[in-house]
């Protein structure tokens, strides 16, 4: 038994040798800076994932939109690179229709979730294309960046928006998307209905008028599907004289801080109750 465990032992000890892969220990030290958040953010699936990116050389600290700066500056300080990162990007959603300004045709009954709601119907709201307000998006996003305001229309917070994707995931309806911050110009609406029959539905809709694309630089707008479009390559032509006439205020222009304003012509809307079923 003896000369059994021995030889059993000189096994393992070459299996080892010759199995024996290395890791830097870097990736452990940067892996417990990071916040575990598992976000996804970055890229890649995982903190430890982005650590070995890091280490790797492909990632930069600035690259993790969850941690601080100064998170991000130790980490660079410890890899000695630089801090680097992309652009900050937050969640925007397209649809600005609230309970006050669009109409529910009829009332829907069932498990308060915009997924479950979706398949009966639609959801029942007369612009199909626009936010049911049942808040999946709010139970999905881990960092609070989501609530819900009194017309079930989900607002972003900017600063602690952190690109994660969460909510662009779960909207049935495909109304979140992750966007630049210094994209200024923004149209909350998708909906592709023409004219009057796209304000019967929603207050706020874009009706298609052409006065943004108009008053725009040549290019930077167009009309796709009655629904306008901003071409983000020109952004840097981009300022506030598009917004000025829209009579909906169905396209926008938002502030560093995050605050969105409606062009002068916007229609201005007072009503605080919901409008009725039907």
């Amino acid at each position: 038994m003896t000369g059994l465990g021995l030889i059993l032992s000189s096994i393992l000890v070459v299996a080892n040798r010759k199995l024996y892969v290395y890791e830097d220990p870097r990736i452990e030290s940067v892996n417990d800076m990071l916040p575990q958040s598992n976000c996804g953010a970055c890229g890649v699936p995982g903190c430890r994932a982005f650590a070995e990116e890091l280490i790797a050389g492909k990632f930069t600290p600035g690259q993790c939109t969850v941690v601080t700066d100064v998170v991000s500056e130790e980490i660079a300080e410890l890899l000695g690179v630089d801090v680097g990162g992309d652009e900050k990007r937050v969640a925007r959603l397209a649809c600005a229709g609230g309970s006050n300004v669009a109409r529910q045709r009829v009332h829907y009954l069932g498990l308060s979730s915009c997924q479950a709601a979706t398949l009966v119907a639609g959801g029942g709201k007369g612009c199909t294309w626009g936010c049911l307000g049942l808040g999946d998006c709010e139970e999905a996003c881990d960092f609070d960046a989501l609530f819900m305001n009194e017309h079930g229309i989900p607002v972003v917070d900017p600063d602690k928006c952190v690109a994660c994707d969460d909510c662009v995931d779960i909207c049935p309806k495909d109304l979140f998307s992750l966007e630049p911050v210094t994209r200024k110009l923004w149209i909350p609406c998708k909906n592709l209905q023409f004219g009057d029959a796209a304000e019967r539905e929603c207050e706020v809709a874009c009706n298609s008028c052409n006065r943004c694309v108009a008053d725009a630089a040549p290019g930077l707008i167009e009309m796709k599907h009655n629904l306008a479009a901003i071409n983000y390559e020109l952004n840097h032509l981009a300022d506030r004289q598009a917004i000025e006439r829209c009579p909906t205020g169905a396209i926008i222009w938002i502030e560093e801080n995050g605050v969105a304003q409606k062009g002068v012509d916007a229609k201005k809307i007072i009503r605080k109750t919901s409008l009725p079923v039907g």
